[in-house]
């Protein structure tokens, strides 16, 4: 039996520099960087904003900038997305709706923990749908990468209740973030890095906007300052993170995208020291280099066993 996946075509061609070994796994790593100051953006918004409409805002904000970007680059309108990409881009927006209803509900550390095993899922689901079957460090990279997050997100001392609402709320998050990755996968074999961002963020702006409409939330803030976090996140996590994670899964095997992504709790619990004064605990320290090991390992290729001279 034909897997369709396997008879789509590939990824269009874009740059002498994205046709490098490294260059997809870079851009995803250098994503996740910029996707680590989402947490930091949400808490700073939340005094203007409610969660949902600042996700709303950052899509919005990001949309001209996208398309000022996609006619620069390519002189053209953008093609017409595919349905795996409206898939992608609802699931990012319900992952982000569920997450954020989740930090209401649970301890922030708990929902951070839960989301990111979806990062790690997605090399699982990567397997059985694209065949894309990960290598032997890969498990051992994933393995890594959970206990050192869990030992970032979890290790710090405890501030905010948790309850089990909250934490499925966050496993249902993780959920749509494997499938979101998954998705936009196999979206990214029919359209370039830079269309693939645009409709998504044009279907997560949708799917945004209706998720408000039926929460109640405010679409507007108070005064114009308000709209400074969602700005910030529009122009450095989505148009710079999730455009360089989208853009560089084209070229890069999703379990080890999935991987690559976890630098971002890293990055937040970084910033957040500076920022807010949250200094790290030790055990926090240690899951933090624990996720930059499982991130230098998953990027190590096997190596191949010699040929024995007949």
């Amino acid at each position: 039996m034909t897997d369709p996946a396997a008879a789509l075509p590939a990824a269009p061609t874009e740059t002498r520099f994205g046709s490098h070994a490294l260059a997809g796994p870079l851009m995803v790593l250098a994503g996740g960087i910029c996707i680590g100051f989402a947490p930091i953006g949400l808490r700073l918004g939340l005094d203007d904003l409610g969660p949902q409409a600042i996700a709303f805002w950052r899509y919005i904000f990001a949309l001209p900038v996208l398309f000022g970007l996609v006619l620069l680059t390519g002189k053209r309108l953008p093609p017409k997305p595919n349905l795996f990409i409206i898939i992608a881009g609802a699931c990012f927006a319900f992952d982000m709706a569920l997450w954020h209803t989740a930090l209401t509900y649970t301890s922030v550390s708990n929902a951070t923990f839960l989301v990111n095993l979806g990062n790690v899922c997605v090399g699982i689901a990567a397997w059985l749908v694209l065949r894309e079957r990960p290598t032997a460090i890969w498990f051992a990279a994933a393995l890594i990468a959970i206990g050192g997050a869990a030992a970032l997100s979890l290790g710090g001392a405890a501030r905010e209740p948790s309850a089990i609402g909250g934490d499925l709320l966050a496993v249902g998050a993780a959920c749509f973030v494997a499938c979101y990755m998954l998705f936009s996968k196999l979206a990214r074999r029919t359209l370039s890095g830079l269309h693939a961002i645009f409709w998504l963020t044009v279907v997560e702006a949708v799917v945004a906007a209706l998720l408000m409409l039926a929460t109640g939330q405010d679409f507007l803030p108070a005064t114009l300052a308000g709209f400074a976090a969602p700005l910030g996140l529009a122009l450095l996590v989505q148009v710079a993170g999730q455009g360089l994670i989208i853009t560089g899964l084209g070229r890069t095997p999703a379990a080890l995208a999935g991987v690559l992504v976890l630098i971002q709790p890293v990055v937040a619990a970084a910033v957040s020291w500076q920022l807010f004064n949250e200094p790290l605990t030790a055990l926090q320290a240690a899951g933090g280099g624990a996720v930059l090991l499982a991130v230098w390992l998953a990027q190590q290729k096997p190596k191949a066993r010699p040929v024995p001279a007949v």
